[in-house]
């Protein structure tokens, strides 16, 4: 159904922006503008900038050089071109671009910590950055070159160019320059001020915005994961009394819980599912621990969830203009914390991905499973699925170079100013990168499963739940009867795995 224009509107106050909102408006169905209230405070914060520069108060970053020039002092009539040099001299990323939902989540999470009213911006500057997340104008930001420490300088530099009419855009489908995309949509460029090119480059906003995506990515693959489980433990005829409420409750993590209690509803009315001793006693450990596996990824990813929430609403700005009228530095720009969080959610991911590879073997494996070899039709003259396993394999132990934390690195830079960096917008593109190959495993695991089933002839003894999604699995890879290149439905499933939960 079609949202109406009111509901398209996302108003920002620099305090309660939430997931929903900014999905909204990543995917362009909402427009955003910011709250009157925080008007008030942008234009109170500006006042109190241009006061103590007026009296000649000595500001970082406002009458001085930046980093370890902050000795140097600055004339009154340069603290334009002082704020316009920062961002040329910080535009310096490398790499390919970041994708067009990353790029509109740093403009919206900018916007949003200049909303709060603690950067000094002048309200016609935040105006533009509004206005170019509303026509659609979005900077072309190399998606490398970034410590995170002193706030994501050099993509946030690229994103920052376009409102003085320099830099690179993509406007309406094509690549153009800054004052061209602007020109287009209407709109003039602004003449920088003092503290104000400092103010849009200083913060995590480059890392928030990889990690929101992908927050919302790996919720997506948790929820697939679990399903994914329940699909093989249909074609396995797993042992649900490992799932028990009462059993798990003598550990009581609530997120191992809530993994058991999902796939206990998804399996309700399953006649393959068996009780322990029907078949055997135990079934191993990637099937038997799914809960405690799981449960584990989802715990990580509730923080992870949690440092995200909080930063989305956050001030990462220096110096931050007080509402007592103070001007300090701090180091409340530093990514440490989004750093910490995306290197967790990258384990977290690959674990998922991990115990799926294991549940694949185990679907392929004829002496695991004792289905025919490989999963197919006619064993010998075709290979089946066996290179399936081999290419989950390949994209585990992928993810396990990738997991290696970037937060326990650290290059110092600025002439040793800035001497312990996070490189937390390096955890945060890992992540997803983690979090992309994880839904290729698990789609793997539901075509293995989905084909296990087949050739059981299981199809009407499946839970409701599962049999609803076996069928969304079928839309993609119908049951193989000979052997068939599934490289393109891998990656469709994976892609639909990310887009939405539809578990």
């Amino acid at each position: 159904m079609e949202m109406t224009r009111r509901a398209e509107m996302v108003e920002l106050d620099g305090m309660t922006l939430d997931r929903e909102q900014l999905r909204l408006l990543i995917e362009r169905k909402a427009t955003c503008t910011i709250s009157e209230e925080a008007w008030i405070r942008v234009a109170k914060s500006r006042n109190r900038i241009e006061e103590q520069v007026a009296q000649g108060k000595i500001i970082y970053g406002v009458n001085t050089g930046f980093g370890k020039l902050s000795d140097v002092s600055i004339h009154a009539d340069d603290v334009g071109q002082l704020q316009l040099n920062l961002l040329r001299a910080d535009a310096v990323g490398v790499g390919e671009p970041l994708p067009t939902e990353v790029v509109r989540a740093m403009l919206v999470l900018r916007a949003n910590a200049l909303a709060k009213g603690y950067s000094g911006i002048r309200t016609e500057t935040l105006q533009l950055l509004i206005d170019c997340i509303n026509h659609g104008i979005h900077p072309i930001v190399p998606s490398k070159g970034s410590l995170g420490a002193s706030g994501d300088l050099a993509p946030l530099a690229h994103l920052a160019l376009i409102l003085v009419g320099e830099g690179y855009a993509e406007y309406q489908g094509e690549k153009m320059r800054g004052a061209e995309a602007l020109a287009r949509a209407g709109l003039q460029a602004v003449q920088l001020g003092a503290k104000e090119g400092l103010a849009l480059i200083n913060g995590t906003q480059c890392m928030t915005g990889v990690g929101v995506v992908a927050i919302t990515e790996a919720e997506n693959l948790g929820r697939a994961a679990d399903m994914a489980a329940c699909l093989t433990m249909e074609a396995l005829r797993g042992i649900i009394d490992a799932f028990d409420a009462e059993l798990l409750a003598t550990r009581p993590h609530p997120e191992l819980e809530q993994v058991a209690g999902r796939i206990r509803t998804w399996l309700a009315g399953s006649h393959r599912i068996t009780q322990q001793g029907e078949l055997r006693v135990q079934d191993a450990y990637s099937i038997r621990c799914i809960p405690q596996v799981h449960g584990a990824s989802w715990q990580a990813w509730g923080y992870a969830e949690d440092k995200i929430r909080f930063e989305m609403n956050a001030t990462t700005d220096n110096p931050i203009v007080l509402e007592d009228g103070r001007v300090l530095s701090g180091g409340q720009f530093h990514g440490q914390p989004i750093a910490l969080a995306m290197d967790l959610l990258k384990v977290a991911s690959a674990e998922w991905a991990n115990i799926s590879e294991r549940r694949i073997e185990r679907l392929v494996n004829p002496q695991l499973s004792g289905l025919s070899p490989f999963l197919a039709p006619n064993p010998g003259l075709e290979c089946g699925l066996m290179v399936a396993q081999y290419a989950a394999a390949a994209l585990v132990s992928e993810n396990k170079v990738l997991a290696h934390p970037a937060s326990v690195d650290s290059i110092p830079s600025s002439a040793n100013q800035e001497d312990h960096v996070s490189m937390g917008t390096i955890a945060a593109r890992q992540a997803r990168e983690i979090i992309g190959n994880a839904s290729r495993v698990i789609a793997i695991e539901m075509i293995c499963a989905s084909q296990a089933i087949y050739l059981e002839q299981a199809e009407a003894e499946l839970a409701p739940r599962t049999r609803k999604h076996l069928e969304w699995v079928r839309e993609v890879i119908p049951p193989l009867t000979t052997d068939t290149a599934i490289s393109e439905q891998i990656e469709m499933l994976a892609k639909a795995i990310l887009a939405e939960p539809i578990f």
